[in-house]
């Protein structure tokens, strides 16, 4: 009876920011890279579908990655936020598992989504001649929508099992939301099962992914090579060391988390390099993409005309 009413009361999420000066001053930084990421994504989201330049395939995955980062970070900050603001670092069983799912529908929808893109420049730069019938818009729908289903089935079946696991120990979460991994540790029974899966999942969804970019970039850095452009070469090279910088900040600290075993994990390296994932990628993806895209400025500037003259 004690275990079932620990579990159905909730979790404490202990949280990044310490209480002190440093504290306050790490939680306005996140507060404007959020709001950064806000404005950024939405930006791009909304760039892409008003500019018809940009109804390309590539821009169509990019306008998804877009997406996923609004909802990604939006998942995670306005929680953390306001239990900082009003010093109630506690959340309900529900909201936890619905911040659970969300979060891992996302980040592997996401990391699956990195490596659509990575296909995408292949064809594009590899073979140029077929890319418009390899990437038709059936394709590029088809590569999204499983995308998102392969996310929320993972997810799914996570939050599940973190749903229905008795807690008996303390209720805090070392963490500043709900990471099923960082729950395990309250769990009075052995999860040694899961944290293979866990090992699996991540493999799958983030570890396999990258293994198929970093080959399919290895074939797109020799083509660009042979190229004899150097307008062509220029224009190849900026976007897939683009899309590298991107697929580096997601997945490398990613993968470090997911796939090292529980007895060499630390809570607080957990904590920052989550921060990297779940606050950094999602703000720094449009800046990246815009800042280092001529098609995007101009797309841009379009767009201000458009509506200055209306």
């Amino acid at each position: 009876m004690e275990n079932n009413n620990q579990t159905l009361t909730g979790f404490l999420l202990l949280g990044l920011f310490p209480p002190s000066r440093i504290g306050l001053f790490l939680f306005i930084l996140i507060v404007i890279i959020f709001l950064m990421a806000l404005f950024g994504n939405l930006s791009m989201f909304l760039l892409i579908l008003l500019d018809i330049h940009l109804h390309t395939p590539m821009y169509f995955l990019l306008s998804q990655l877009s997406l996923m980062d609004l909802n990604y970070i939006s998942t995670i900050v306005p929680k953390m936020a306001s239990n900082y603001l009003f010093g109630n670092k506690s959340i309900s069983f529900i909201e936890c598992g619905v911040q659970s799912f969300f979060f891992l529908t996302l980040a592997g929808a996401e990391g699956l989504l990195l490596a659509s893109m990575a296909y995408d420049r292949y064809l594009a730069i590899c073979f140029p001649l077929h890319y418009p019938i390899r990437m038709s818009k059936k394709v590029c729908v088809l590569m999204i929508t499983g995308s998102w289903i392969m996310g929320s089935i993972n997810s799914c079946a996570h939050t599940v099992y973190a749903l229905h696991i008795p807690y008996c120990r303390s209720r805090s979460i070392n963490h500043f939301f709900c990471d099923v991994p960082a729950m395990l540790t309250l769990a009075c029974m052995d999860t040694w099962v899961y944290e293979y899966t866990v090992f699996v999942s991540t493999t799958l969804l983030i570890a396999f992914p990258f293994i198929g970019i970093a080959c399919s970039y290895g074939r797109v850095l020799h083509a660009i090579c042979h190229m004899h452009s150097t307008e062509g070469r220029k224009k190849a090279y900026s976007t897939c060391s683009t899309h590298l910088t991107v697929v580096t900040f997601y997945y490398a600290p990613f993968a470090y988390t997911y796939l090292r075993p529980r007895s060499l994990r630390s809570p607080t390296e957990d904590k920052i390099l989550a921060v990297f994932y779940t606050i950094l990628t999602p703000m720094l993806n449009p800046i990246i993409y815009s800042l280092r895209n001529k098609e995007v400025m101009g797309a841009l500037r379009r767009v201000i005309q458009r509506i200055c003259s209306v």
